[in-house]
């Protein structure tokens, strides 16, 4: 698989990432099944046979579990560690400490919390570094100081190497950098053909009677191109509408769907792949991350980085999507 270098680290990472969600089973405390074990075993190893190298964690996913099972993974394959790019988050804090099922309840961005989680990802994920570590999604009541110190001390004690943020807006990050002595060079957005703000909010900016996609222009992805941030594209098959779509005889997904099932039959390929290279395609070098916990979906999926659309077929795409001609 084709690569990246994410600006100002020394990382070179595959072009789509596999995302660790969903392999830890439930969003509870029961112990993980044998069951999940495998196929998030066998997800895993699909992906390092598709050439990629970047995983993708939080702390909450599967309440920690999914830490769990990636680090029971690397205990078992000596050397896998030094060949992938480990990356996670920290923020989102449910009820309790102990990451219970339900809701998230509140985000924290202090210092302690920060320390905290991370040493517990380190634990869970049975390694001695991160390689990314960002702030999962905005804290209103961030204190940047706060951040800057956890940063600080996580860099020099070697625990962290790089760092960036997820859903943040350029604002968001402007504070965030008057304060961090480290670069942010991730940003973790939701990007897709069924969530295509990123790039349609530029082009209604300014246009009588637009859409919402444009009323909140914020300018996101150009801000990011501008400053070497890596955008890492959550969702990037639409969180499985655009599979369902494929299926449905009518809805708001429904033509998009079936251009993708055409492109994929022209192209000798699959759907899912012809949608990640969508994505792709974006000159600011956009990074897929895969959420699928089925191996197979991550072998069809892979063909993406093989796949250079047209002009015409991406913005094809993209009217279908919106189901509104380009203006």
């Amino acid at each position: 698989m084709n690569t990246y270098h994410i600006p100002r680290t020394d990382l070179r990472v595959s072009r789509i990432a596999y995302g660790c969600m969903k392999i830890g089973g439930g969003w509870d405390h029961t112990p993980i099944s044998a069951e999940a074990e495998t196929a998030a075993r066998a997800a895993v190893e699909a992906a390092l046979e598709c050439g990629i190298n970047f995983f993708d964690h939080a702390d909450i996913y599967c309440c920690g579990k999914s830490e769990t099972v990636f680090g029971r993974l690397l205990a078992d394959s000596p050397g896998l560690r030094d060949r992938v790019v480990l990356q996670s988050k920290v923020g989102i804090r449910f009820a309790n400490d102990a990451y219970s099922s339900g809701e998230p309840a509140r985000y924290d961005f202090s210092r302690e919390h920060i320390l905290r989680s991370t040493e517990a990802i380190l634990q869970r994920l049975q390694t001695d570094r991160l390689d990314l570590l960002l702030l999962h999604r905005p804290d209103p009541l961030v204190e940047p100081e706060e951040v800057a110190a956890a940063f600080d001390a996580l860099h020099s004690s070697g625990k962290v190497r790089h760092f960036g943020v997820s859903n943040h807006t350029p604002a968001q990050i402007e504070l965030l950098r008057r304060h961090v002595r480290q670069p942010l060079v991730v940003n973790q957005l939701e990007f897709s053909l069924a969530q295509p703000a990123l790039v349609v909010e530029g082009v209604l900016a300014n246009r009588a009677g637009s859409t919402t996609e444009a009323n909140l222009s914020t300018g996101l992805l150009d801000y990011c191109r501008l400053h070497d941030i890596l955008v890492q594209a959550w969702a990037p098959v639409g969180g499985g509408r655009l599979l369902r779509a494929l299926n449905a005889e009518t809805g708001p997904l429904t033509a998009c769907a079936d251009l993708l099932s055409r492109l994929a039959a022209q192209k000798q390929t699959t759907p899912d792949a012809v949608a990640l290279a969508w994505i792709l395609r974006h000159p600011a070098g956009i990074q897929p991350i895969l959420g699928t916990t089925r191996a197979e979906r991550v072998h069809a999926a892979a063909p993406a980085d093989q796949i250079t659309l047209t002009r015409e077929e991406w913005y094809a795409l993209l009217a279908a999507a919106r189901g509104q001609k380009v203006p």
